[in-house]
């Protein structure tokens, strides 16, 4: 008894000393030090009155840089329209922007400018998305693809929105972007479409979904593949895809799978009405299945019919929350949804109070 009461102490023993010794060594563990603060940097930015402690809570790494452009910066966005508010706050937004070498910006702003001559209207891309603006990367790769889509005859409005939107787009190689646009031209006139309305269907689309030209080429035919297989015509598929308010190339098999079904069930429609239904409001091609069935679901709880929501289907664009503002809002004018037609609903806020 005394031996297996000793074996056990001297085991217990054992143990505590390897605690011990794990808690000493997990103690002698160091980590980095933080890097002190750039004292010049933070100066710099003060002399702005630019909120340093934004800066410091949110990207403080910034202000332990050995060197920064803060004044170069400052007077870059100066020459280029910006009051001291839009430079504080494009500073604050995106500090990084303070890291750019000037003759880099200088060359990004050669760049943007043309496409957007006007300063103001530069100067508004810039404020919006100064992200965009400061990642100097790929000149040759920008020039090449500004280039390739002015000669496309696309608006300088569409490429600024592309550059601030979407800059990846053009940081890549213009073979990229070509590929992709001569599948969406294939697509185009595939569908009916003529060279004439061709650039305006593009500047369409780009206008709605910046980020169309990341999207891979296949992903094209493989949703009108399916499109076609459930009854669409060739001009049926054309006013989807240019309705469409993301790109087909977004469109996952299994959620239309889901919904065109949905649709036909809960309808309880022909062929030919869920064809016109999806038409009407293509959006139900790309919401999740729980958001189609919560904003029906909704619907049918107000007292909404089927026949109804099948008139007008476009109501499943709103929000739930939406929709019962709006329903409210009529009845306080004495118009009572449950008794005509759903049109008055949909459509803008703007479109909504007007109405």
């Amino acid at each position: 008894m005394l031996r297996v009461t000793t074996a056990s102490l001297c085991t217990c023993c054992q143990r505590m000393r390897l605690l011990r010794a794990q808690t000493a060594s997990a103690s002698m563990v160091t980590f980095p030090k933080k890097r002190p603060e750039n004292q010049h940097i933070v100066e710099s930015f003060c002399e702005l009155s630019v909120d340093v402690q934004k800066i410091r809570k949110l990207k403080g790494w910034i202000l332990s840089e050995s060197s920064a452009f803060v004044a170069e910066t400052a007077d870059l966005l100066r020459d280029m329209g910006a009051n001291m508010t839009a430079i504080i706050r494009i500073l604050e937004i995106h500090p990084e922007a303070v890291l750019c070498r000037p003759e880099e910006i200088a060359v990004q702003r050669e760049l943007w400018e043309s496409v957007c001559p006007d300063k103001l209207e530069l100067l508004s891309i810039v404020e919006k998305f100064p992200a965009s603006f400061f990642t100097l990367t790929h000149h040759s790769n920008q020039r090449a693809n500004i280039l390739y889509l002015q000669s496309l005859c696309l608006s300088r409005r569409i490429i600024g929105k592309l550059m601030g939107s979407a800059p990846q787009s053009l940081s890549r190689p213009v073979e990229w972007n070509q590929e992709i646009i001569h599948i969406l031209r294939e697509t185009y006139l595939d569908l009916g479409g003529d060279e004439v309305n061709l650039h305006l269907w593009l500047q369409k689309l780009l206008s709605q979904n910046p980020y169309i030209l990341l999207q891979p080429a296949e992903a094209w035919r493989d949703s009108l593949g399916f499109l076609r297989q459930q009854g669409f015509t060739t001009q049926e598929l054309l006013s989807l895809v240019s309705s469409l308010r993301v790109s087909v190339t977004e469109l996952k098999l299994e959620n239309m799978q889901q919904a065109l079904a949905f649709v036909e069930e809960a309808f309880a429609c022909t062929k030919d009405e869920l064809k016109r239904i999806v038409i009407c409001c293509p959006a139900v091609l790309h919401y999740s299945f729980p958001i189609l069935v919560g904003r029906f679901q909704g619907l049918m709880d107000v007292g909404v019919t089927v026949e109804q929501v099948k008139e007008s289907p476009n109501i499943l664009e709103l929000a739930t929350h939406i929709v019962l503002y709006r329903i409210q809002k009529l009845a306080s004018c004495g118009y009572d949804v449950h008794f005509g037609s759903l049109d008055v609903i949909v459509g803008t806020k703007e479109d909504f109070e007007m109405k």
